[in-house]
């Protein structure tokens, strides 16, 4: 079995240094715990650190993915079911339930599961026990229940479409995992550790520019660590034993991070522009024999300010931000590379 502690969950933020500490302090009970956050966020992650941090380490940890079983089919997945149950059981089966006693399960996206199931789930919560589908006798259950979703039940609730009851028998300890894009900070690290861990496992190896990590650090994560974590492994069937700098990144990851590294351009560009339009625009009155401008100065930040927004404009695709200058590409080109803006897209 493969062992999992707190230390899958990288990073030294003081997000995730918060959930390690919460982990460690309810692994060895028996509570049920909920954990929340954005899809890809580490949620199965943190589910088997509790469970090999438990007492129940010995035992099997069994996963369910309550919004990947067709309604239909969860009764008996989760229960199990006996022979000539329904139309092909042809034979007794057992459930998930039945298969982690003594160990852990873990019913992910339990905010899919219908509201048929939720009373059964819940019953399991109170009682401890539980039938397989066309059987009348009851089997004790002695696991312990780890629930995850993305989804917000406390809406779910007002909808109707979820239990409060067992909303509150699940919730007894909440866990919330921060997105990636919350934990910049951390991106490196992650980073790093994917790398370790892909390279064993795709006998192979690769490296990123730092400059490529800090690009990779302003990227958006909506998918959060499961996004990177595939970008990582792309990368190594794409450039095996290489070095790989910000360039060679897909030009969704190039875009966002262009744009995050200019900031808010929008704003940032308008306001560089009012500043400069009056360091420049002053009335010849006004200036005096002592004053002094440097104007090359001035009209070259008014250029950058404006190549930074066309590019901005064009999620970085120098060609389009050409076009947007009406100017030529080869000249945009030896503009960015003045101002070193976006070396790797201009290389």
């Amino acid at each position: 079995m493969e062992s999992y502690t707190v230390q899958e969950l990288s990073g030294n933020s003081s997000q995730i240094l918060e959930i390690k500490a919460m982990i460690q302090k309810v692994a060895h009970t028996e509570v049920n715990v909920f954990i929340t956050g954005e899809s890809g966020t580490g949620k199965e992650i943190a589910a088997r650190c509790l469970h090999m941090m438990s007492n129940r380490r010995n035992k099997p940890f069994i996963p369910v993915n309550c919004g990947a079983i067709p309604h239909e089919l969860l009764e008996s997945e989760l229960f199990g079911h006996e022979k000539g149950a329904f139309t092909g059981a042809i034979s007794t089966r057992k459930g998930r339930f039945e298969l982690a006693d003594g160990g852990t399960i873990f019913l992910d996206e339990i905010g899919d599961m219908p509201l048929n199931m939720q009373v059964k789930i819940l019953r399991v919560i109170q009682e401890r026990v539980f039938e397989r589908i066309g059987s009348n006798q009851s089997l004790k259950s002695n696991v312990r229940i780890i629930a995850a979703t993305h989804r917000n039940l406390e809406d779910g609730i007002k909808q109707g479409v979820f239990r409060e009851d067992l909303f509150y028998r699940l919730n007894v300890f909440p866990i919330e995992m921060p997105s990636l894009r919350s934990r910049k900070e951390d991106v490196p690290i992650i980073i790093n550790h994917l790398i370790s861990r892909l390279s064993k496992e795709l006998k192979s190896e690769i490296s990123l520019t730092s400059q490529c990590i800090s690009h990779l650090q302003n990227c958006e994560w909506k998918g959060n660590i499961r996004e990177l974590s595939n970008l990582i492994e792309r990368l190594f069937v794409l450039y095996p034993n290489q070095t790989i700098d910000a360039g060679q990144l897909p030009e969704k990851y190039r875009g966002q991070g262009i744009k995050k590294e200019l900031g808010n351009v929008a704003e940032v560009t308008q306001s560089k522009i009012e500043q400069l339009s009056q360091t420049i625009l002053v009335s010849p009155a006004s200036v005096k024999t002592d004053d002094s401008i440097d104007l090359k100065e001035v009209l070259n930040n008014i250029e950058k300010a404006y190549i930074m927004d066309a590019l901005n404009k064009s999620n970085g695709v120098v060609a389009h931000a050409a076009k947007l200058l009406k100017i030529r590409r080869t000249t945009l080109v030896e503009k960015i590379r003045k101002y070193h803006l976006l070396k790797d897209q201009a290389a």
